[in-house]
């Protein structure tokens, strides 16, 4: 009997793809159970998790989703590394383990928000075994996307941040002529903001009615504070990652004093929380600070930054048609640490992004603007050179809670301590009825912030201007575009010099 080649052919293409997936589980390091119908059984339960989530309007606003790679989300920084991260094999884990964690931190928080019924939804007895489920499923899929020089690619161009910035919107606002008169109002503020800040400096101190807040934690001596900005640890992409003890050390080292000009409870800073009405409140009885770590490219360097958020009841209206005027209000002030433990720069904006503002030391240089007409950068003032570990005190206007001075902290008496607290609570606060809430909606606007100015600014292309956002959902600029956590924003703008290369 003579047989037909033919009959051969399934034979021999199922032998061809058992040896393709034993070679690539042999490629790639990973336990056994990374397998074509685990990875199924991932893609899809996270596809019904998602499901539940955007049903239930629960969906966190900060990292992006990563299309076609539902078990990633990504930041600006990281987006930043695409292509670092294919240099080395370490340098592709080390990206991974960042995009993986980002991704299993937001799911958190989303499942926590979760109706209870929706356990049975996902066949998972309890919220702790959905999370669990979304780390092992993680796990799996980033071995599987690993195997695959094909998927490393796609997922390379894939993992990007969506501009904060409507195209469309810019589009009917005829941007290219409306951003004139608006370039225009920016220059007039600034020119104000710029007379309020000297009027300031040329007192010899606050005038009465001005309030000190500062820290509950001692500072570090400048040995201690070099010693440990030195001595944290970077990963194979070079940036740095302080264990929690650290970075709460660090936190606390450099948390800055502020001076508050108070004429009454919404220049009081507070903690926010759930209650009944439209927008969380702001508690005055208990003064925090809220605090984060984050980081900035610089060449070859990613520095530290330490950025703290403060938090008020309003911003009260100055007549009856102030249009930037309403409930909640926000000050985010962000330090960037040479390696060393010495302050570079404070940056600073409000809750909605606006009113971005620098102060470097004489180690940053200003750049000039790429063109003319656009926000590029506002430096009302410089900082001198400090030592490691040195505070500084920062000072707010009332009302509109500007920053109106800022220096090295001389210490004061008769202040106010406030706690810190880690920003990443607000995506999850309890409400009154014992469940849980973001802060934020899933367009990282916090509800019930909304301004007026929305009505006229609408043309630059922002949504919602002027109200609050979640940190990665603030762009900082009507004119051109600029996002407060963009990985090269200062190293576009100043030059740093006298820096050592960093390790």
């Amino acid at each position: 009997m003579v047989l037909s080649p033919t009959l051969f052919r399934p034979i021999r293409a199922a032998a061809g793809l058992a040896l393709l997936l034993a070679l690539a589980a042999c490629a790639v390091p990973t336990r056994s159970s990374v397998e074509p119908d685990a990875v199924t059984d991932c893609r899809r339960w996270l596809e019904r998790l998602d499901d539940q989530v955007d049903a239930q309007a629960v969906r966190d606003g900060g990292a992006a989703s990563v299309p076609s790679f539902r078990f990633l989300r990504v930041d600006r920084l990281l987006s930043s590394f695409h292509e670092a991260s294919s240099r080395s094999e370490a340098q592709w884990q080390a990206w991974g383990a960042r995009l993986l964690t980002l991704d299993a931190q937001a799911r958190a928080v989303e499942i926590d928000h979760l109706s209870p019924p929706t356990m049975a939804l996902l066949a998972v007895p309890d919220q702790a075994a959905a999370k669990t489920r979304v780390r092992d499923c993680g796990e799996r899929l980033w071995a599987a996307t690993s195997a695959d020089a094909t998927q490393r690619e796609r997922l390379r161009k894939a993992a990007q941040v969506p501009d904060d910035y409507s195209v469309l919107m810019r589009t009917l606002g005829v941007y290219p002529l409306s951003r004139l008169p608006f370039f225009g109002g920016v220059e007039r503020e600034q020119r104000h903001w710029q007379a309020r800040w000297a009027a300031l400096a040329a007192r010899s101190g606050p005038a009465p009615g001005w309030m000190r807040y500062q820290s509950t934690a001692s500072p570090l001596s400048a040995a201690e504070a070099g010693a440990l900005a030195r001595a944290v640890p970077r990963d194979a992409l070079g940036i740095p990652q302080p264990d929690e003890t650290t970075a709460q050390r660090l936190l606390q080292a450099f948390a800055p004093a502020l001076e508050i000009d108070t004429r009454g409870a919404f220049d009081r800073p507070g903690m926010l929380r759930w209650a009944q009405g439209p927008a969380p409140e702001v508690n005055t009885g208990e003064p925090v600070v809220y605090q984060r770590i984050a980081h900035t490219r610089h060449g070859d360097q990613t520095l530290m930054q330490l950025v703290y958020s403060v938090w008020f009841t309003e911003r009260p209206a100055r007549s009856g048609m102030d249009l930037l005027a309403g409930r909640v209000d926000a000050v985010v002030l962000r330090l960037t640490l040479s390696g060393d433990g010495r302050v570079l720069m404070l940056d600073s904006i409000h809750g909605c992004g606006c009113y971005h503002l620098f102060v470097p030391t004489p180690a940053m240089a200003l750049k000039p603007a790429p063109e003319p007409r656009v926000e590029w950068a506002f430096v009302p003032a410089t900082l001198p050179a400090m030592p490691a570990g040195q505070r500084l005190r920062v000072r707010l206007s009332s009302g509109d809670h500007e920053v109106v001075g800022v220096g090295p902290d001389p210490g004061g008496a008769d202040a106010v301590d406030y706690a810190l607290v880690d920003e990443d609570g607000l995506r999850s606060l309890p409400t009154p009825d014992g469940g849980r809430r973001s802060a934020f909606w899933s367009n990282g606007i916090m509800p019930g912030t909304e301004r007026g100015e929305r009505a006229l600014f609408w043309p630059m292309g922002i949504e919602s201007p002027g109200a609050m956002r979640q940190w990665g959902r603030h762009p900082t600029a009507f004119v051109g575009r600029r996002h407060f956590d963009d990985a090269r924003l200062l190293e576009q703008r100043f030059e740093l010099k006298g820096q050592p290369a960093m390790p």
